[in-house]
């Protein structure tokens, strides 16, 4: 409990009991369901640059890859996992009723929540930006059905005031981009339900220490500056109350070298999407600017994930929890290019652009109204993130990242030394990601557990003890650290801890040119250590304990024999709740070694 912060941990357990005790303000609240107009048309914006905004005409994608049909002129069933083809029987109950897991009927209550999320409103005001007259027809008549299907606060669609907020940040870039000149009474009973919803569960958002504290705050300072605008009675208190919270989070949850408080890629993502879209809303209702020091912690979480982007391709190593939350959706660009994010946070939070040239990434300037700087942020170089225990190696256009254990935060994957590899335009050695977060934790271990990264295994056994769902014990501490350093022979950094058995690994990568080589130096275990490479899904071909494919070859030697050199299958996720084949190298010793890695290819 001392690691996870008493005050936390007593709020969580406040908001539990008092909702098991019937006696949470929240389970009082009551208001009529909104009704539409919430859109009015107004003139096509010229200063929008046409993109591809054609999703959710007909259909569209579940986070960013599940493609489903909604014909023209019908609204989805907001109540039907259209993943597994379920249909949640849970919509005439008050959302406290609705367990987390299981009693939806959904197979993982994210694939209801994906389409409740509004996500579908940035295309369509996208639409509507460009002159189409019956994109404002479509929004206003999904909105008027989810409002209809959606009674405030009943069914799965309310359950969490993360998803409520996600909502709110959604209809504030769809009224950004379509151009909003007038709030609708009824987009303001649609917001006042929302933030009546979001701000008497706030406290539990702020004890989970993640994005639910960043977005729900985010959610009341834009919702109520929105309402503000309308001269509603609690729309100073909400904002000025989503102000200080998301103030706390960022100065709380960043670090001053830019880690998020989850070690995740993706939700460094959400929670920088997040901040840019309250600094654009703030911008535009010429509200006061925030404080110098959440300024400087969102240009450093910008620059932590700047630094891990590929800038051809806008990919990035798929470390930590992703379950395929996407907050900015104004590019055409797909749900694993980066960096639109990027270049929107840094033009914002930096003054300067991160990508110089024409693409995808500048269309959400373009629709937020925003002028692109000429100047440029400085190149992408080696960086170490020790706050949060990330080591950037660059080298050429080879990106190595080593994620070792410096936990202040709780953490979401057992990754413990996981090395991951782009080299080419090609995520070469590779995290298996999350997948969902509604399987059996037990079923859940060939993702995020120890199976799941690119590190040593030792005994069978997990790296970190699983406590629960969201929880792991037995945090290490880092051991035999070295500082990142460049020398002509090329670019290291060195970490290494000792688990809660005493079995040690220090793992020391350097990168050059055209070649990554992995140190490991490992002991203390009782009968074998696997140290497994999740590569990139190629024919690749095994000679003695070589494996080569297309222009990449990796050799491992030992200073001990090696007992099992072989090629398996393993899975990865990309995106949330899909799943794929990969190839998986495993190699095995029996006693305390020194392996050597050793990945090439070709200039």
């Amino acid at each position: 409990m001392v690691r996870l912060g008493p005050k936390d941990v007593i709020r969580v357990a406040a908001y539990r009991l008092a909702l098991r005790a019937s006696i949470h303000p929240v389970q009082r609240l009551a208001v009529a369901v909104p009704h539409a107009p919430f859109f009015l048309p107004s003139e096509a914006k010229a200063s929008v640059t046409p993109a591809s905004v054609d999703e959710w005409r007909d259909g569209g994608k579940l986070f960013g890859i599940h493609e489903i049909s909604v014909p023209n002129g019908v609204c989805p069933d907001w109540h039907f996992d259209y993943l597994s083809s379920r249909k949640s029987s849970a919509t005439h109950l008050p959302w406290w009723q609705i367990p987390d897991f299981g009693g939806h009927d959904a197979a993982d209550i994210k694939s209801i929540w994906e389409l409740s999320r509004f996500g579908w409103a940035i295309p369509m005001s996208q639409r509507a930006a460009l002159g189409e007259r019956e994109a404002w027809t479509q929004l206003n008549f999904w909105l008027e059905d989810w409002c209809a299907k959606n009674p405030p606060y009943q069914g799965p669609n309310w359950k969490c005031g993360q998803e409520a907020s996600i909502r709110v940040l959604n209809l504030a870039s769809a009224a950004l981009i379509s151009g909003l000149t007038e709030t609708t009474p009824g987009m303001a009973s649609l917001l006042e339900a929302h933030l009546l919803r979001i701000e008497p569960t706030l406290g539990y958002a702020v004890g989970q220490n993640n994005n639910h504290g960043t977005s729900e705050a985010a959610a009341l300072f834009v919702g109520g500056e929105w309402l503000n605008r309308v001269g509603h009675p609690r729309s100073d208190r909400w904002s000025k109350l989503g102000r200080y919270w998301l103030e706390n989070r960022v100065r709380s949850l960043v670090t001053p070298d830019g880690t998020f408080s989850q070690y995740s890629v993706n939700y460094q993502r959400l929670v920088i999407d997040t901040l840019s879209i309250a600094e654009v809303w703030r911008q535009f209702v010429g509200a006061e600017a925030f404080s110098l020091g959440y300024l400087t912690r969102a240009a450093a979480a910008v620059e932590w994930l700047a630094s891990m982007v590929d800038e051809t391709t806008g990919d990035a190593p798929n470390i930590g929890a992703n379950d395929g939350a996407q907050l900015l959706r104004t590019a055409s660009a797909g749900f694993r290019d980066y960096r639109p994010s990027v270049q929107l946070a840094t033009v914002l939070f930096k003054d300067v652009c991160a990508y110089p040239g024409s693409g995808s990434w500048d269309e959400p300037l373009a629709y937020y109204g925003l002028n692109k700087p000429t100047a440029k942020s400085t190149t992408q170089a080696s960086a170490l993130f020790d706050e949060g225990g990330f080591a950037v190696l660059r080298s050429g256009d080879a990106c190595a990242v080593l994620r070792y254990p410096r936990f202040k935060f709780r953490p979401a994957q057992a990754d413990l030394l996981h090395c991951d590899l782009t080299a080419r335009g090609q995520n070469v050695l590779r995290d298996a990601g999350t997948y969902s977060y509604a399987v059996a934790p037990k079923n859940s271990e060939e993702f995020q557990g120890v199976a799941g990264h690119n590190t040593i295994q030792f005994d069978d056994r997990p790296q970190l003890r699983r406590l629960s769902r969201f929880m792991y014990a037995d945090w290490p501490t880092v051991t035999d650290e070295s500082t990142l350093t460049t020398t002509v022979e090329g670019t290291s950094f060195c970490a290494g801890f000792r688990d809660w058995t005493g079995a040690s690994h220090t793992r020391t990568i350097t990168l050059r040119e055209n070649e990554l080589v992995v140190r490991d130096e490992i002991g203390g275990f009782a009968r074998k250590a696997v140290l497994r490479w999740r590569l990139l899904p190629l024919e690749w071909q095994v000679t003695d304990t070589t494996i080569k494919a297309n222009e990449f070859s990796i050799t491992v030697d030992a200073d001990v024999p090696i007992q099992v050199f072989n090629l398996a299958s393993g899975w990865e996720s990309r995106y949330y709740l899909h799943k794929s084949r990969i190839p998986v190298l495993e190699v095995e010793v029996d006693r305390p070694a020194v392996l050597v890695t050793r990945c090439t290819w070709r200039k």
